[in-house]
C-alpha cells in the first residue's frame, strides 16, 4: 500500500534590491491537497542579506517572512486569508510579486508527512 501523497512547494527568496535581481533562499512553503496542509518555515541569513544590501531593512524582511508563516497557520495569524482553505492560502502565497520577499517556481514531490517535508526542504535548500 502506498501512503505517499503529492505535495507542492515553493522557495521563498529574498531579493534585497529588486533592480539587481540578486537573491538567496530564506524559506519554503509546502502544500499537500490530500491532507489539507499548508506550512512554511523560514530562516533569514542576515550575513547574506547585508552582503547584497548593507542598507537592507532586516526587520522588514523578517516581518514579511513571519507573515508568510502566519498565513500558513490560518486563524488570526492569517489576516484576510483566515477564512480561506489551505489551497487558496498556498496559491495566494506563491503568486508572483515584485517585493523583497518573493516566491520561486512551484515544484512537486511525494511525501508521507508534509509537515516533516517542510523541515527537510528548509534544511536541504535554505540553511
Amino acid at each position: 500500500m502506498n501512503d505517499r501523497d503529492v505535495f507542492e512547494y515553493a522557495l521563498l527568496r529574498v531579493v534585497p534590491r529588486v533592480e539587481r535581481g540578486e537573491c538567496f533562499n530564506a524559506g519554503v512553503v509546502v502544500y499537500c491537497r490530500a491532507r489539507s496542509f499548508v506550512g512554511a518555515r523560514t530562516h533569514l541569513d542576515e550575513g547574506k542579506l547585508s552582503v547584497l544590501d548593507p542598507a537592507a531593512d532586516v526587520a522588514g524582511v523578517r516581518a514579511a517572512l513571519r507573515a508568510v508563516e502566519g498565513v500558513c497557520l490560518g486563524g488570526d495569524a492569517a489576516g484576510q486569508a483566515a477564512p480561506d482553505d489551505a489551497g487558496r492560502r498556498f496559491r495566494w502565497l506563491i503568486a508572483p510579486r515584485s517585493t523583497v520577499v518573493q516566491p520561486g517556481p512551484v515544484h512537486t514531490g511525494l511525501t508521507t508527512d508534509p509537515e516533516a517535508e517542510v523541515e527537510r526542504l528548509l534544511d536541504l535548500l535554505v540553511r
